[in-house]
């Protein structure tokens, strides 16, 4: 099947060779199955993300920044859940939707607690750029129960209300409720990943937490 997009040139160039650090183009009036057209179309290009709320997508080409934060963050999560022994399985950027909602996107980083489920219990998003879609929302209508935003050094964390209505702004995890991420943001360095990943599990061996 061959599929075609009418996009302005100007706003593929900015997807290609952006000039800024990551530039969105929404889209509006996108039916279900052009969404999946282009999910289909955009496969295998790791820099670009999907979101579609409703009509509306976005694009979003991401940026070297955007990834070295997110793939550090999931390393420490790792070293975190082994050495709790927490059965941790990896989701990562796995495209999550529902059609009978109108709603669907690529977390950042993703993972299921305990088994393998349809939708992961815990989406992280990290915020390079502000503006765009609100994942919230899109989140709300595929019911993940947790979802943590990291920009400018800090962790935003929200837990599905019980009545699955949206989200309520959390101070602690309820998935991982010992874990402090306002310290292991401190070790969310990319510059110094390698240094970061080793300290983190030393402290963690060490403090066993």
């Amino acid at each position: 099947m061959k599929i075609t997009l009418d996009i302005p040139q100007i706003d593929l160039e900015k997807l290609i060779a952006p000039a800024i650090a990551e530039p969105r183009i929404p889209l509006y009036g996108i039916t279900w199955q052009q969404y999946e057209n282009f999910i289909e179309m955009f496969s295998g290009h790791q820099n670009l993300h999907l979101t579609y709320l409703q009509g509306v997508l976005e694009i979003v080409t991401l940026s070297p920044e955007h990834e070295m934060l997110k793939t550090l963050i999931a390393r420490l999560l790792y070293i975190y859940a082994d050495a709790l022994d927490i059965d941790l399985f990896s989701c990562g950027s796995t495209t999550c939707k529902s059609q009978s909602t109108n709603r669907g996107l690529e977390p950042d980083e993703s993972f299921c607690i305990g088994d393998r489920k349809q939708f992961p219990d815990l989406a992280i998003e990290v915020t390079v750029t502000s503006g765009g879609i609100n994942k919230l929302e899109i989140y709300q209508g595929l019911q993940i129960p947790e979802v943590w935003f990291y920009q400018r050094d800090r962790f935003t964390l929200y837990r599905i209300k019980q009545d699955g209505t949206g989200y309520t702004e959390i101070t602690q995890s309820q998935i991982f409720p010992n874990l402090d991420l306002n310290l292991m943001a401190q070790y969310i360095r990319p510059d110094r990943e390698p240094e970061m990943v080793r300290a983190w599990r030393k402290f963690i061996k060490s403090n066993e937490i």
